[in-house]
């Protein structure tokens, strides 16, 4: 009886002898081992790495398009960006959505659909109250 050579018996015969012909090809080489090495060192160390620059800029970008587009409520927006990290990227796309959206009412409630971004300092702050505080006394000279 002859024996019929399939496909299935070729590759069944290839498994069988891979070990023994991947043993034969090992040598003492260092320049593959060197290689490995730089590649392994970059899978561990700069790609991580990388991916963490990249999350970041990701989840920072629906703030720096509130602000471009002075969306009155980019403060607002530049929060849930921050609990957006904090759970992991799930509220991203909200805010996403929000930085490109417009408040519906905020025009006819304020009178504008423009936020104003002008982050005032503790003494700024102080300044201001107390100048308002001025204005609202009576100046006793006018009198």
């Amino acid at each position: 009886m002859r024996y019929k050579s399939t496909f299935k018996n070729r590759i069944t015969l290839l498994f069988f002898f891979l070990p023994f012909i991947a043993l034969a090809e090992t040598h003492d080489s260092g320049f593959e081992d060197s290689v490995a090495e730089v590649v392994s060192w970059i899978a561990l160390i700069i790609a991580p790495i990388a991916l963490i620059g990249g999350f970041l800029f990701v989840h920072v970008l629906p703030e720096k398009i509130a602000e471009k587009r002075n969306h009155p409520q980019a403060q607002a927006i530049k929060v849930l960006c921050f609990l957006s990290l904090l759970f992991g990227g799930l509220l991203w796309p909200l805010a996403w959505l929000w930085a490109y959206s417009k408040p519906v009412f905020y025009k006819m409630a304020y009178g504008t659909d423009k936020g104003d971004y002008h982050e005032t300092t503790l003494e700024e702050f102080k300044e201001e109250k107390a100048s308002r505080k001025n204005e609202a006394q009576p100046n006793p000279e006018e009198h």
